[in-house]
């Protein structure tokens, strides 16, 4: 297993390398149903509505393949990339 991990204002996002896929992992802090995920070929677009706040928060980000699932629990974000 290959780690990398990254930050981006208030969001921390950890990539996991397998032999058969890639984890990307965020902590986005909101209610599942407050997170947002469309993946176009190889980009995550990723939007997380605040709520309370009003606001939205949009962000995206390149995937390491285009075979992606995505799921929501307890606020984190996980996207599996097959190889």
């Amino acid at each position: 297993m290959n780690l990398q991990q990254s930050a981006g204002g208030e969001r921390f996002i950890r990539r996991y390398e397998y032999d058969d896929s890639w984890v990307i992992a965020a902590e986005l802090g909101v209610a599942d149903d407050a997170i947002d995920v469309d993946v176009v070929g190889t980009t995550a677009i990723v939007v997380v509505d605040h709520g309370d706040q009003a606001t939205e928060t949009e962000f995206e980000f390149e995937l390491p393949g285009a075979d992606a699932t995505v799921e929501t629990n307890n606020g984190v974000l996980t996207i599996t990339v097959r190889k």
